[in-house]
């Protein structure tokens, strides 16, 4: 091991363990990388990250209790200096948008091969960021569908004087009612909000109906739209 390069501290997130095995044994052929601790879902990402301080957090998107992109912005709160890295098989644009809004500083694939794997992980530790090449293109289409999505939003005339424009009626909605209406606003129908958040449509549906009624508003354009002048989402 050349003798000048510092140690990189590395906690794996993954509940299966057979893939966190190989993934284990992959990084420590590294003379630099170090395993420091291991958790099976994201509350184990975010105690261990509090705890242990790492580098850096490679973890799965698809885990039981907390998962991958609700615990990247929780890890990054209790250990500011850890870096954040999904591991998914999800090539899906949402997912890396949201990730990387919630403080992940890498998003890659699990079909990715090894040499990729540990070059990403160097990379971002040193500070920078790495996308899977698969997604890049992806993740470009995404933010320019959502630019456009805000101008046109911002053209858009609120003429009907029933549509409350209440900077507090924001605070009404639960936590999870706000994760709905932020993905309403990035387009997602209730089939990809259900997904994305790992809920049934019937419940996507039954936030969407109580959103409505504490903004009152009459659709999902106006509850966007209202949302969007008042800073309520992020596009």
């Amino acid at each position: 091991m050349d003798r000048m390069r510092q140690d990189i501290s590395i906690i794996l997130v993954d509940d299966h363990q057979l893939f966190r095995d190989g993934v284990k044994r992959i990084l420590e052929m590294e003379g630099d990388f170090r395993i420091v601790g291991e958790g099976s879902d994201g509350a184990d990402a975010i105690r261990l990250a509090g705890d242990l301080q790492p580098d850096v957090v490679l973890m799965d998107i698809n885990m039981p209790n907390i998962n991958g992109v609700t615990a990247a912005e929780d890890v990054v709160t209790v250990s500011p200096k850890s870096r954040v890295i999904i591991l998914s098989i999800h090539d899906d644009e949402g997912y890396v948008y949201r990730t990387l809004r919630n403080g992940a500083s890498g998003y890659l694939l699990k079909d990715m091969g090894t040499t990729d794997l540990v070059e990403a992980v160097r990379v971002v530790a040193r500070g920078g960021a790495y996308i899977h090449p698969k997604v890049t293109g992806k993740l470009i289409d995404e933010f320019r569908r959502l630019s456009e999505q805000e101008e046109m939003y911002e053209r858009a005339p609120i003429s009907d004087d029933s549509i409350s424009v209440d900077p507090t009626l924001i605070d009404s909605l639960t936590r999870r009612e706000r994760e709905v209406l932020q993905l309403m606003a990035e387009g997602k129908s209730n089939r990809a909000i259900g997904e994305f958040l790992f809920i049934s449509e019937k419940t996507v549906k039954n936030h969407v109906s109580s959103i409505l009624q504490k903004l009152n508003v009459q659709d999902r354009t106006q509850a966007v739209v209202i949302s969007i002048k008042n800073g309520w989402v992020k596009l």
